[in-house]
């Protein structure tokens, strides 16, 4: 048996020797071994010197601040080149082993640094508001002030510190397990008269082909393998919610998504009015996919019809022909993008080649701003895929131009961070259809987006309201992957309607799902990420190359001010309801498009 092979993107791997040279580099053990000693120095020096009265003196405070920066870039470049390495390949021992060890090691270290948080929290807050106010620390006073919200939740530094060992046995342990399970999985499908064995990537890439038998028989083939770890991912989950309830019981958080908002720097009220508006316009993608069952002649679409083909074929994408479609839409925005994205392909920042043990999907790393970010996509040719690698270097850009800003400003909160990703696929998307003279091509892909916004805002609207009803559920006792499947396929049905067939497999499409496992309440990030780039898109087209400074900026500014703070400037208020609404006016506008064509 042989796999799928992707020949364009073979040999199109990452070179992580920016970070270090292999898995066994002594300066790996030499870095952690330093950080340790800086840390236990930084505790000696430091401890007992931030909860004072009347506080500590602004300068001092500002010299513990840069130097807890220098040993948290220090970790993060360590942390970082082990889980790029385990994302490589989860399946080789060695890289296991190192993903373990650094994890442990970070964490001893992190916990010699935990009471510096713990003494700036529990600081009285007239002081800390006299800090976060004064001009000697105005570089660090978004940092210190969002700490501050998190005082509520705190506890002791010696729970704090039981926590982050237990951590890594339990929940991280947890998540290793899920992702040496999802990336060792193979599915065997009979293609082109032969049969394949193919990774879970090279199985969902499939659905997009025009043949509706492949696609239904690649649907059973996948939720089947799938469900013969059920046993296993349905713990998995289970023990992870119920770990996370437990963690929001000690920290006193009233619900489960409460954390995730303090982090994203967004209030509840916010995100439900999204929700709320999202699930108001299910309606637009009912009647799309009763318009596609019409251009496929079917009388309803099956779940596996959803990403179809429709229209004219569009051509295969090779690795290279990706790269310079990309380059050249970055580069009709601005040159600056074109010049950025341009070292990400000739320097070996991507990995884009499918190979068994590789993490499935895609994501952009960003370990410090003393050096760049890095690229992991598993590239299949198709036009699905040029789209994939135009949202991660839309990340990468942003973790680029944020590289100004010190290594506590560097991260931005998620609802932020999907803001460039999306507005890359926007311009790539806008310069394909460009330059297409065939309609038939034009409608597949305006299709194409259509469906890609609706998985982007609708359907990760539904694995959030999925998360939601299983953390609920879970209250009432153990999870069982029926009343996961269950769950899935109610929260799915809202959406769906009577508009799409789901076939009984798909009980188990929350299973593979990695959101849900590393990341809870990830999904809604998405959410408020497409659809404020949509209204950014629109402001662009109105404004012109005006909007390319103030754009730039948004970039630049990285995690140092609140989104809200950091979208004024653009005329965005995502607490005005009439906000949300212009996004769906957008979308609504693509399907206006493509029913034009098609008519």
């Amino acid at each position: 048996m042989t796999s799928l092979s992707t020949p364009s993107a073979q040999g199109v791997c990452w070179d992580l020797s920016d970070l270090f040279s292999a898995h066994d580099d002594p300066s790996i053990e030499a870095t952690l071994d330093d950080c340790r000693r800086r840390a236990e120095a930084f505790s000696r020096r430091s401890r007992g010197t931030i909860n004072v009265s009347p506080g500590p003196k602004p300068e001092e405070l500002l010299a513990g601040l840069k130097q807890l920066e220098e040993i948290e870039e220090a970790l993060s470049r360590v942390a970082s080149y082990a889980a790029l390495l385990y994302a490589s390949d989860s399946l080789r021992p060695e890289h296991q082993d190192l993903e373990q060890r650094v994890e442990q090691r970070v964490t001893e270290v992190k916990n010699l640094l935990i009471f510096f948080a713990l003494e700036w929290m529990e600081l009285e807050g007239k002081v800390a508001e006299r800090l976060i106010q004064n001009p000697a620390l105005e570089s660090h006073s978004h940092y210190l002030k969002n700490l501050r919200r998190f005082r509520p939740h705190k506890l002791s530094e010696a729970e704090e510190r039981i926590i982050n060992e237990k951590d890594n046995t339990g929940r991280n342990a947890f998540g290793r397990l899920f992702s040496e399970i999802t990336s060792s999985l193979t599915f065997s499908l009979e293609l082109d008269g032969e049969l394949k064995e193919l990774t879970l990537s090279e199985t969902l890439s499939l659905l997009y082909r025009p043949e509706r038998e492949l696609r239904q028989r690649t649907w059973q083939t996948l939720f089947q393998g799938l469900s013969g770890q059920g046993q296993v991912l349905t713990f998995t989950y289970d023990t992870l919610i119920q770990d996370h309830l437990t963690m929001d019981r000690l920290r006193h958080y009233p619900d489960p998504m409460t954390e995730r908002h303090l982090a994203n720097e967004i209030d509840g009220p916010a995100v439900n009015q999204m929700m709320a508006a999202t699930e108001a316009n299910y309606e637009i993608a009912q009647d799309y996919f009763r318009l596609k069952a019409r251009l496929l002649k079917l009388p309803r679409l099956a779940l596996y019809d959803q990403y179809a083909p429709v229209g004219g074929e569009p051509p295969r994408f090779a690795f290279s022909q990706a790269r310079q479609v990309i380059l050249d839409a970055f580069g009709a925005f601005t040159p600056a993008f074109r010049a950025i994205t341009s070292e990400f392909f000739d320097k070996n920042w991507i990995d884009a080649e499918i190979r068994k043990g590789k993490r499935g999907g895609a994501f952009c790393a960003s370990p410090s701003p003393q050096l760049h970010p890095y690229i992991l996509c598993n590239y299949t040719d198709n036009l699905r895929d040029v789209m994939t690698v135009a949202h991660e270097l839309g990340h990468g850009l942003h973790g680029y131009l944020s590289r100004r800003q010190g290594f506590l400003n560097y991260d931005t909160p998620l609802t932020i961070a999907e803001t460039a990703s999306v507005f890359g696929e926007m311009l790539v998307f806008d310069y394909l259809v460009e330059q297409q003279r065939d309609p038939q091509v034009q409608i597949a892909l305006i299709a194409g987006k259509i469906e890609d916004a609706f998985a982007t805002v609708f359907r990760q609207n539904v694995l959030t309201r999925f998360e939601q009803d299983a953390f609920a559920k879970r209250r009432g006792g153990r999870l069982t992957a029926e009343a996961l499947g269950n769950l899935w396929i109610e929260a799915n049905q809202r959406y769906y309607g009577d508009a799409v067939e789901m076939p009984e497999g798909y009980r188990w499409g929350w299973s593979y799902i990695p959101h849900f496992i590393h990341t809870r309440f990830y999904c809604y990030s998405y959410v408020f990420g497409q659809l404020l780039v949509l209204a950014l898109y629109r402001i662009y087209r109105e404004q012109g190359k005006d909007f390319i400074p103030k754009y730039l900026s948004l970039l630049e500014a990285g995690g140092s001010d609140s989104p809200e703070a950091l979208l004024r400037p653009l005329g965005v208020d995502f607490h005005d309801p009439e906000f949300w609404q212009k996004g769906f006016e957008e979308i609504k506008g693509l399907v206006a498009r493509l029913q034009g064509l098609v008519e």
